[in-house]
Order: structure tokens, then sequence, then C-alpha cells
């Protein structure tokens, strides 16, 4: 909601609706193909759509080794790892290993209440609030800057508060130093947000919902699986670094320079502890929902463009609403073809 943009850094936004119209700005496509389109977006994301030919829905997971940036000196290691891998454990960043436990603990109990107290306390607002899993084997819980301002009962949310503020300073560094090595202009701090993705389960990728910069601290040396264009990678952990991903809107702002996670990471396997309860808290920096996203690199072309002087790049990108584009990927199964090819200039 435009109204909360101006009070809380981590804005809200307000679920569009049903059936979104999208973009004048995008390329045209026939009758016949918007009606298809709008009929897959009406389609309840639980249809055996999902079972289609897609390089993602191979069952077999390629590894990789992330490689490892300093935020105390970035450059040059940041833009290689960004435009030729997508992702990169981050060290030496200013998050004690403390905070990122306390967090995970009230995280937990956020799990452990009664569901009427967690609908009460975290209302939903798509995409904000608490969610289960459209096959009741799994929830998350969607957080900004507006969650419970106080404690409750026995929850005191300061250090889950506290952990987010941490988070998101260190997502807008990165940021700043990801748009100054791909070159592409950095967008003013008002004009972002943030959001705090709680999930329980290994093996699940959850909602997808847009973002620039994801940030995922591991706790443990764990392993994660990202879901690439080119299918699904299991990488190594790296105990007390951050996992960035750069996700759609980083692909875009950088007219494709950089390549792209698709949704968040998520365990391979949680068996640390017999029974014990597996999470992932991931912080997202994107952008409110009635934003715009479109390629920020300078001296961009169009195919109707003459450029006498051979300078300029191709622009890859047509622009687009958000909220029209973060309601279809939020609600469509993941495995299917890579949404942002519509978008394709």
């Amino acid at each position: 909601m435009a109204s909360s943009s101006a009070h809380h850094p981590f804005a809200a936004t307000a679920a569009p609706p049903p059936t979104p119209s999208f973009d004048s700005n995008l390329s045209s496509a026939s009758t016949s193909s918007d009606f298809l389109s709008n009929l897959l977006h009406r389609l309840p994301p639980t249809l055996s759509l999902s079972h289609r030919s897609s390089p993602l829905s191979s069952s077999s997971t390629a590894t990789a080794t992330p490689p490892v940036v300093s935020l105390s000196d970035p450059t040059p290691s940041l833009l290689s790892a960004s435009t030729e891998h997508g992702f990169f454990h981050l060290t030496h960043h200013p998050i004690p290993s403390d905070l990122p436990l306390s967090a995970e603990s009230t995280a937990l109990s956020l799990f452990a209440l009664p569901h009427h107290q967690k609908q009460l306390l975290f209302p939903t607002n798509w995409p904000l609030g608490h969610e289960i899993d459209d096959d009741g084997d799994g929830e998350s819980f969607c957080l900004d800057s507006s969650f419970p301002a106080e404690s409750t009962g026995e929850l005191n949310f300061d250090c889950l508060r506290e952990f987010t503020t941490e988070m998101e300073k260190l997502g807008l560094k990165v940021l700043e130093e990801l748009a100054s090595a791909v070159g592409f202009d950095n967008p003013a701090r008002n004009e972002l947000c943030s959001l705090l993705w709680i999930s329980d389960g290994a093996g699940k990728p959850g909602r997808v919902y847009p973002y620039a910069v994801g940030l995922h601290y591991q706790i443990r040396c764990r392993k994660q699986t990202l879901l690439m264009d080119s299918g699904r990678v299991t990488v190594s952990g790296l105990a007390d670094s951050v996992l960035v991903t750069l996700g759609d809107i980083a692909q875009v702002w950088s007219n494709g320079r950089v390549k792209k996670v698709r949704g968040r990471p998520f365990p391979s396997s949680c068996n640390e502890k017999p029974n014990c309860q597996c999470i992932t808290m991931s912080l997202l920096i994107t952008l409110p929902g009635e934003s715009t996203v479109c390629p920020l690199l300078r001296n961009l072309i169009d195919d109707e463009d003459n450029d006498d002087n051979g300078e300029g790049e191709k622009r890859l990108f047509n622009s687009f609403s958000l909220e029209d584009y973060a309601w279809r990927v939020y609600h469509q199964p993941l495995l299917l073809k890579d949404p942002l090819l519509r978008y394709c200039a």
C-alpha cells in the first residue's frame, strides 16, 4: 500500500486483483495467446501443470561450489560471481553469529503457536502474513517491519526484528556493490522494501516472490538446493557466511548480465538431530508492489533505434508491473518455463 510505504521501510504491498491486467509496454501477443495465458493464470496451482517438460522438471540435480566474496574487498570477485553463477558465499560481514541463533529460536516458536494465534498475530495481507501450503505439508511467515511491535506472552520479537534490520543493511550494501560492479543504476533507498520469509521443511522450494537480492544466513554448514534456469543445483554450505542469491529483478535491472536464482534456496536435507524442525530465514530486497520493473543500464537501445555510433546495448526486457508479475509467479507452479520470457523485448 502506498500509504504504508511512507511510514515503514519494509513496505506492505496490497494484493492485486485476482485477474490483473498487464503492462501496455509488453510486447504484443496474439489474442489466443493472451486467452491461454489468462486461463492458465486462473488455474489453481495444485493442478499437474508442473509435469510439463522443462529443464527444471528433471530429477537430476547438479552440484556446485559457490564462489566466496569478501565484503571487505568485493570487487572483482563479486562481478564474476554474479555474471557466471548468480549466487555466492559472502564473508567478512558485520552480523554477529549469536544474533541469527536467537532469531532462529524465535522463528521456531512461531511455528509452535496455535493456528488461531498465528492468524491473529500475522493476518494475511498478501504476500505478508502466515500461510499454509496448498498440500498442507508446510507453512511459512512473510514479515515486514509491521510484524508485532510488542512482545506477546512468552514471545519476544526483539532479536528477530534486530536480525531483520541487520540483514537489510547488509542486503542494501550488497546491492550497492552489485550495481557498481555490473554497471546499472542503484535504486534509491525509498524505492526499495524488504521481506523476511520464514519457511519450514527440507526439500520444499516454497512460494516464489520477485526480489533483487536474497540473503540467507548460514548458521550451520548445510547443503542448499537452488533452482536455476538450467535446473536444480545443490551447493555446499559455509557456516557463519551469508548465501547471497540474485533474483529476477536483478536480472532485469542488469539487462540480463547477471544470472538469477528462481525463488529462495531451500535445505537439501535436515538431519542434524532426530525429529528436529528445519526452517529457513531469507531476507529479500525487493520493490513495493506498485513499482515498475525495467532495465537500469544506461545507453540501452531498442531494435527500432538507429545507433549510428555503434554504441549502446540492446534492450532485453520490456518494462512491466511488479504487482502483476509477483501475483503470477507466486501462484504458478515453480517448475514451469521462465516467467520472465513473456517480458523479453
